[in-house]
């Protein structure tokens, strides 16, 4: 298919209200406003298009680049390609939703989420957080060194309340899911998140808000979520 065919195709499928919610949060133009889940019949179409995923991003249009994260093939991706996307990530529905994502299914994942982690840049690093979020979340424990997660701990409660705010977000719920998902570190992460206490950020309307990274493991662990594991990370 053709990048001027899904283009219009993604067209059609946008609608007003969800551009709006989508602008909101950060998107800009040019978008249409698609639902994520309205892409699935044309991913079912396309399928895994490497050629067609570095199109697509390349417009600048939020919705062909979220969609580019579907199709992309993560594993014929450089650095130097992850890198492309990463500086193109206006905002963190890019960033953490369609970098980290398409990054987590990459051979290369942990060293590129390391070097964007250490980069000072507020959604590289929100990127990297993320993506190892990701990565926890679906891959099993023996794929991850305790020794470098646990260091990582670290650095997230020295750092994470003098971070950029999405990074804030992003090292919340780093502390969250290494909590419930990679379990040799469960206990770690708790005292983590016991120590670092509430984060403040941004709300709604620019009120402030706290995130309390313990509170969501105690609620996650009474419901028995402790050990969850996605199949699934890329829709």
């Amino acid at each position: 298919m053709e990048l001027d065919t899904v283009m219009q195709e993604l067209e059609a499928l946008g609608k007003e209200r969800l551009k709006k919610m989508y602008i909101s949060n950060g998107a800009r133009e040019p978008l249409f406003g698609v639902a994520t889940g309205e892409m699935k019949p044309l991913f079912r179409k396309i399928k895994i298009n490497q050629p067609l995923a570095e199109q697509l991003y390349a417009t600048g249009n939020y919705d062909a680049m979220y969609f580019a994260g579907i199709i992309a093939d993560p594993k014929a991706m450089t650095a130097a390609d992850f890198g492309r996307w990463i500086d193109s990530a206006y905002f963190y529905m890019l960033s953490d939703f369609v970098v980290a994502v398409t990054l987590s299914e990459a051979p290369i994942a942990q060293d590129v989420a390391d070097v964007w982690i250490a980069s000072g840049d507020e959604l590289k690093m929100s990127a990297g957080w993320n993506c190892y979020c990701w990565l926890i979340g679906n891959r099993t424990d023996d794929a991850f060194s305790e020794r470098k997660l646990a260091g990582m701990l670290e650095l997230a409660a020295n750092s994470i309340h003098d971070a950029p705010e999405r990074t804030r977000y992003a090292i919340n719920q780093f502390i969250y899911t290494t909590a419930i998902s990679y379990l040799p570190l469960h206990a770690k992460a708790m005292e983590t998140a016991l120590a670092v206490g509430p984060v403040e950020v941004n709300g709604a309307k620019g009120k402030s808000k706290h995130l309390n990274a313990a509170d969501t493991i105690r609620k996650a662990v009474e419901k028995n979520q402790l050990g969850f594991k996605r199949k699934h990370v890329r829709c």
